[in-house]
């Protein structure tokens, strides 16, 4: 799967670490920044991935920051984004199955190494539900179409 990932300084050293592990498990991966601990404006770069999924050049994405918050509220002003944080694996499974998410996000002062790899494992081994959760799905993209996203 083609996975594009980015984090603000906070969430860097989370972001090296959720990379590696994408790449163990043989996912395409790529790096959107930021490259080091410096401090940058997080939402440049989650508008960067969220458009980029929009775009079709990625299935999935995931955004890291300190909580997460930011990354998720960012990537979810792109349209045709639907971005979920998630800190635990529950949520992050529902994140697919129920909501159809293609971005996710996660903080790096919240969620630990380990824990980060439950989440993303989880995440990226749920599918999307259609059959029960295509109608709220098809309402928020409705929604998008008729405000102009």
């Amino acid at each position: 799967m083609k996975i594009a990932i980015g984090s603000d300084e906070a969430g860097y050293e989370l972001k090296e670490l959720v990379r590696k592990y994408l790449v163990d498990l043989n996912h395409e991966v790529e790096d959107f920044g930021t490259f080091d601990d410096r401090p940058v404006l997080y939402p440049d770069i989650a508008f960067a991935v969220a458009e980029q999924v929009a775009a079709g050049r990625f299935q999935r994405a995931i955004l890291m920051c300190g909580t997460g918050i930011g990354m998720s509220i960012c990537a979810n002003k792109v349209p045709g984004v639907r971005a979920a944080q998630a800190h635990d694996t529950y949520s992050a499974e529902r994140a697919r199955k129920s909501n159809d998410a293609q971005v996710l996000a996660m903080g790096a002062r919240v969620v630990g190494p380990e824990l980060a790899k439950s989440i993303v494992k989880a995440w990226l081994e749920s599918e999307f539900e259609p059959a029960r959760s295509g109608p709220k799905v098809e309402r928020i993209k409705a929604y998008e179409e008729r405000r102009g996203r």
